[in-house]
Order: C-alpha cells, then sequence, then structure tokens
C-alpha cells in the first residue's frame, strides 16, 4: 500500500503462482493494479447466481416440501451452471432407458501364413444388420481357401507428449485415474500449494510462460527418492526437451512442482498420490515423444478385403512416466510381402447385439462443462459437489459414474415440460459471453446484470404460473406427504398422531391439521414419555445425533418452528427454553450453573436415555459427564451452593456411592465445587476446565494458570478420559 503526495490511498495487488521465496518476492517488486473490469465481471457474476439460484430455489423448496415426504433432499435447489450440469447426466439416462438392442452380424475371418502363424483380420465392411446380406458375402469368401496380401504399409507415428497441466485436466485425472472426487482433488491441491509443493492450482492456462525456469524445476526433482534417478537419466542423457506450447488465457501458469520436492514421509493419502501425479506429468511435458511403427497388412479373398494392423513401440518416451497411457505392443505382423498366399483357416458369421452408453463419469461431465462453457475452473467441482449432496445423482462403480436419482430426474423432466432453456447449457454460456465482454471493459457492467435480471424475472414468473406441469411428475414418483411416515407424538391441536417423516429433511406432518413442522437435520427422534409442552399441549420428543459425540436434548415440535418467547428465536429445542415453570426448561430446571467456557450458556442435564450422565452446554460444544453406573441424576434448582452460586445436584448409586465407606446411596452437593462430586467428573475432548464460579477466568479464559485442581488443559483442550482428582 503506498501514498500519494496527496495522501491518496493506492492499492497494488503481488501476483504470485507459487508460494515460495523468489515468487513472492517477484510479485511484491513488481506489483500491479487491481483489474477493475475482471472485479466487475466476478460481482457480476455472483450477483446473477444468487438472485436466480434463491428465487427458484426457495420457491421449489416451499412448494415441494410441503406436498411430498419422500423427497430425501433438504433442498430442491436449482442454479444455472448446478441444473445443466444435472442436465448432462439426465440426457445420458434417458438415452439408456430409451436404448433397444439391435442385432448384427460380423464375420470373423483368420489367416495362417506359411510358416504356422494365425492371425486375427479385420473385414472392411465392418458390421452387418441384414442377416441375409452377410451371408451371401460368407458363401462368397468360403467360395476360396486362400487370401492374397494386396498391399503392406509400414509407418512411424508418433504420440505427443501432454500439455502443460491446467485445473480441468487435473480434476478429470483425479477422477478417472485416481479414484478422487473433484472436490477433494481440488482441497488436496489447495493444501498442496498453500504448503509450498506446487503452483497455484487453479488455472485455465496450458503454456509455459517464457520466464518459467523448466530446467530449473526439473533438476529439483533430482533429489526425490523415488523418481530422482530417473530424472537424473533424463537430463543425463540429453533426453530432455521444450513442453508444447498450449494456450495462454492470461491468469496463472500451468500447475507445477515447485524448487522443493516432498516425498511419502511428507505426504500422505490423497495428497501424496496427487503431488505425484502433478510431478510426473510435469516431467512428461518435458520428455520425449512416444514412437511406434505400425505395419497395416491388405488381404484380398474372393473379391472382399480385409485387414491387419499391429504397433510395436520404438521409444516409450514420456509413457514412461504415465504409465496407463503406454502405447501396447501389438502380437507381431506375419514376415510377408505383397503377393503371397496365405491360407484361410477359418471363417465364420457371428451375431451380436448393440450395447447401450454407459452412464456418465465424472471426467467425461467434466469436459462437457468445459465445452460448454458450465462453471469455472474453480467453481467445477462445487456444481459436481452440489448435485451429489443434493441427492439428485449418486457416485457409483469405481469408474465414479454419475448415475441420476428419481428426482433428479423428474426435476430434470419438469423443467424441459415448463421452459427447456432453464435446462440447457446454452443459455448459460450466453451469460458466459456478456460476463467476459464486462472483464474486457467492453460492456456496461449494471445494463449487462439488468438486462440478465429482467430476462430470469420473466422465466421465473412463468415458471410459477406453470408448476402444475412439474407437479404431474412429481406425483407419479413421490408419495404425498399425508401419506408417509410414521405416528410418533401426538398434536397439540387436534390430538391426533403427528406423522415422523424419516427422509431428507426430517419434519413432522398432522394430516388433520395440514401442518409440517421442521426438525433438526441429521437426527434421531423419539417419544419422551408422553410428556407434554405446558404451552402448547404438543407431546414433547428427544432428539439424538447419529453419534455418542452429538447432543441429546428434548424439544417441542411447535415450540422449536413458532419461538413462544421474545428472547427465543426460531429452532431452539427445551434446553433453551427460558420458561419459568417448566420442568423440561433447561437454563431453569435443568441447569446446575452457567456454562464456564461460552459464558452465554446453561450446563443443562441431558434426559435419559442420552449418554448417562452428561452436562451439555446449550450454546457451545462444553460437555461434563461422569456418576458412572449411577441410577439416577436430578438437579435441585432449589438449593444453590453458597460458594460459586451453582445448583445442587442429587445423585443416587443403587449398590452404595464411589468413594464413601458404608451404605450411603444418594449424595447432594456441589458438582462445582463438593470434592467428592469432583472425583466422578470426566472432561470430553470438546470441553475445557470448569472453573468454580460463574465469573470469566482470569486474562480473558486463555491463560496457561493452573486452574481448579483436578482439570487439566493441553494443546486443543483437556485429555480424553482424565478424572478430576482433588
Amino acid at each position: 500500500m503506498n501514498y500519494s503526495s496527496g495522501h491518496e490511498q493506492k492499492i497494488f495487488r503481488a501476483k504470485f503462482s507459487a508460494i515460495t521465496e523468489s515468487e513472492v518476492k517477484r510479485a511484491f517488486a513488481n506489483l500491479v493494479a487491481p483489474d477493475e473490469f475482471q472485479s466487475m465481471s466476478v460481482d457480476a457474476r455472483m450477483e446473477l447466481d444468487l438472485r436466480v439460484g434463491c428465487a427458484f430455489t426457495r420457491f421449489q423448496t416451499r412448494f415441494f416440501q410441503g406436498k411430498y415426504g419422500n423427497l430425501d433432499s433438504a433442498c430442491i435447489s436449482y442454479g444455472p451452471c448446478q441444473t445443466p450440469t444435472l442436465g448432462f447426466c439426465v440426457d445420458r439416462h434417458d438415452a439408456i432407458q430409451q436404448f433397444k438392442p439391435e442385432p448384427y452380424w460380423v464375420l470373423v475371418t483368420k489367416l495362417k501364413s506359411e510358416r504356422g502363424k494365425v492371425i486375427s483380420v479385420d473385414w472392411r465392411r465392418g458390421r452387418l444388420f441384414d442377416k441375409d446380406s452377410i451371408q451371401v458375402f460368407h458363401n462368397l469368401i468360403r467360395t476360396s481357401d486362400r487370401a492374397t496380401i494386396t498391399n503392406i504399409v509400414d509407418s512411424t507415428k508418433t504420440k505427443p507428449r501432454p500439455l502443460p497441466l491446467n485445473t480441468v485436466e487435473l480434476l478429470k485425472v483425479a477422477s478417472s485415474g485416481l479414484g478422487i472426487s473433484p472436490h477433494i482433488a481440488m482441497q488436496s491441491a489447495e493444501r498442496l500449494y498453500t504448503q509450498g509443493w506446487v503452483s497455484y492450482p487453479r488455472t485455465e492456462t496450458t503454456s509455459y510462460p517464457e520466464s518459467f525456469d523448466l530446467l530449473g524445476t526439473l533438476k529439483a526433482q533430482k533429489s526425490n527418492s523415488d523418481w530422482g534417478p530417473q530424472v537424473s537419466r533424463l537430463l543425463s542423457e540429453g533426453r530432455n526437451v521444450g513442453a508444447r506450447r498450449g494456450k495462454d488465457v492470461g491468469d496463472h501458469p500451468p500447475i507445477t512442482p515447485t524448487m522443493v520436492t516432498a516425498d511419502k514421509h511428507q505426504l500422505s493419502g490423497d495428497m501424496w498420490r496427487l503431488y505425484e501425479y502433478i510431478v510426473k506429468h510435469f516431467i512428461a511435458t518435458l520428455s520425449p515423444d512416444c514412437k511406434y511403427t505400425v505395419r497395416s497388412i491388405t488381404f484380398g479373398i474372393s473379391s472382399e478385403v480385409f485387414t491387419y494392423s499391429g504397433k510395436q513401440v520404438i521409444d516409450p518416451g514420456w509413457t514412461e512416466w504415465m504409465s496407463w497411457q503406454t502405447v501396447k505392443d501389438d502380437e507381431e505382423a506375419p514376415d510377408v510381402k505383397v503377393g503371397d498366399v496365405v491360407s484361410l483357416e477359418e471363417c465364420r458369421v457371428d451375431e451380436r447385439q448393440t450395447v447401450a452408453p454407459d452412464y456418465l463419469t465424472e471426467s467425461e461431465v467434466i469436459t462437457l462443462m468445459e465445452a460448454h462453457g458450465i462453471g469455472t475452473d474453480a467453481s467445477i467441482p462445487v456444481h459436481l459437489t452440489t448435485v451429489v449432496t443434493r441427492n439428485y445423482v449418486q457416485v457409483q462403480s469405481s469408474a465414479r459414474r454419475l448415475v441420476p436419482t428419481s428426482l433428479g430426474v423428474v426435476l430434470v423432466h419438469g423443467y424441459r415440460r415448463i421452459d427447456p432453456d432453464l435446462v440447457l447449457p446454452t443459455m448459460r454460456s450466453a451469460v458466459e459471453e456478456q460476463l467476459n465482454l464486462i472483464a474486457k471493459g467492453s460492456a456496461n457492467f449494471t445494463a449487462l446484470v439488468r438486462h440478465a435480471l429482467t430476462i430470469f424475472q420473466l422465466k421465473f414468473s412463468y415458471f410459477v404460473r406453470q408448476i402444475a406441469a412439474m407437479d404431474e411428475l412429481f406425483e407419479v414418483s413421490f408419495s404425498p406427504l399425508a401419506e408417509s411416515g410414521k405416528p410418533i407424538s401426538r398434536c397439540g391441536r387436534c390430538r391426533r398422531y403427528l406423522k415422523y417423516v424419516d427422509t431428507k429433511p426430517h419434519r413432522l406432518h398432522c394430516k388433520v391439521c395440514d401442518e409440517t413442522y421442521s426438525l433438526p437435520p441429521n437426527v434421531m427422534v423419539k417419544i419422551y414419555n408422553e410428556s407434554k409442552c405446558p404451552l402448547d399441549d404438543f407431546e414433547l420428543l428427544i432428539v439424538s445425533g447419529p453419534t455418542k459425540s452429538h447432543k441429546t436434548y428434548v424439544l417441542c415440535p411447535y415450540c422449536y418452528n413458532n419461538s413462544p418467547f421474545p428472547d427465543m428465536r426460531k429452532g431452539m429445542g427445551c434446553n433453551e427454553c427460558t420458561h419459568p415453570g417448566c420442568r423440561h426448561a433447561g437454563p431453569g430446571s435443568q441447569s446446575p450453573a452457567r456454562c464456564p467456557t461460552c459464558l452465554r450458556g446453561a450446563l443443562v442435564l441431558e434426559p435419559p436415555g442420552g449418554q448417562k450422565w452428561r452436562f451439555v452446554c446449550n450454546k457451545c460444544p462444553q460437555v461434563v459427564k461422569g456418576f458412572k453406573d449411577a441410577a439416577s441424576v436430578v438437579v435441585d434448582s432449589g438449593t444453590k451452593c453458597p460458594e460459586c452460586g451453582a445448583a445442587f445436584i442429587v445423585v443416587e448409586y443403587k449398590n452404595g456411592f464411589p468413594n464413601i465407606p458404608g451404605d450411603r446411596k444418594v449424595y447432594r452437593g456441589c458438582m462445582m465445587c463438593d470434592p467428592m462430586l469432583v472425583t466422578l467428573i470426566l472432561i470430553d475432548e470438546s470441553s475445557v476446565r470448569i472453573v468454580n464460579d460463574n465469573r470469566p477466568p482470569r486474562g480473558g479464559g486463555n491463560s496457561r494458570g493452573r486452574g481448579k485442581p483436578g482439570y487439566s488443559r493441553g494443546r486443543g483442550g483437556p485429555h480424553r478420559g482424565r478424572r478430576g482428582a482433588r
């Protein structure tokens, strides 16, 4: 940041593509002004995507989730990029469903040379779909028992080394070759970048800049224990060549390793596999082309032509680094010359059937997205992840094929019924072209955004009016909300049973009142002893998470959706209710003290049936558990500790209280101060030390002081299973 003589603030941008000392120093020595037009283009894209996506998503979600119970998706979203991406998957699904196998016939022909070598040859006509026609040709060929060699062509071909690596190619190889999802691949690549192992992983460029030190980066890999010897041989033999020139879009250089090399001891799992590929791809771009010879032999049998072709590798070149791209040697061709005659060993008619196309892989979808301008190199993984998490498609098999669900198919078919433009990639491509004009300074930001929003506003209005056309498809595929779920608790209005819909989003539905009540996501729900809320007469529920580490608490379905008090917001359970007289209200009768961690919440005793016995904060992850094998733990809110003001708790053991001689079964005291109770408490990993009062710890809670005896604080919190000791 610099200041001119008039004290006007100037902001400059440091552009670097790798977190290395030399790159950062070079960037700060060559500061540039920010590109205002690029920034405006990004703002326009964000505004359009947000406005359009929110409008369609909110309408769809509220409309369909209010009618159907087994959608199994928490959000019925629409996006200018995610929806065309889903469209690609559904197009292939439709092609598979509509496919009808068709029989065809081929001639399976084998020839035998004078030296006894048998080879299979290909009929130039390929396959025929008429059985009578191929039978005619078969009879014609069977009239002769020999084949004459009419032509031999020997040629040398090359398989060019790959272009420098950009983001899209990295994502495709990660999915198809390494079995890593694009989202995980992008996260791993970003971590490799921030740790200084590779250059910036978000780029569309496939051409190394003139100033890039290719030789220095290659030499840095000589010290690697896995591929260092091969790199040394490549350099010593002088086989390293210049890279092919791709396209330079002016963003960042291609993805390469930095001047520092890593090994398996420094990286592991997906990060190591991705790093290994990036390094080998870089080396392959500087290696010789793969060379091989091809011998093509033409045979004549009667009046029909047959061919044979075989490959032999001369120099594997760059394919030594990328073994999955290796050109495989074919069976050695027979040693013959033009005019030689070989015998006909076999000729038969083989009936086969056409095969339906397979579902698209992630790699193939990424290729389609790039070709149609759907998303950017940075957002492509996000769009693919979205269609999976929304339950529109499922990733199946090791090939990572995207198979649409019923919800995904119905959505796309519904868009096509109402407005096909909503799912076609051409609409997004047109928007991207206009955004590129803003980036170049050739279009007005305000006018373009207003124009695009006007178009989508008209489309949205038409979509809302015609939603019945999509709803007809939903009616066929999904069950009405009134017929979904199983009875669980009684409604406070009609006293009939509410039905629990356990598909996403979890909710309760009253068929009589035609009301739906939302529930927390990803939880398990059961009735709580038929207890009722004193405010609305709804039966209470116990809500618990899928694992032991999640909180368990009581919830009133009506209060959760309609906050009963001004100081409560929608989405709160009974553990946060401020009702002064309800025995289920956590901060009142079920809490012995304020949370010492966040100082805002209260430590609330979890209801029986949860993880016995635990006090959990209703505002933060603080957990205090203990009193193992206790028969009951009750908060005596009427008795306060004279030392810290916390409410007493009453603990009962059927076989006698631990650490107390005799047969005493009940003990009353303060869990914050009483030495007998402190010894029975376990500090969970998510909690921090307990203090003796409700005041903040000294130093704002960040000090390294000794704290209360019996509680240990280490890095990241107390040790798991550390028992308090006096």
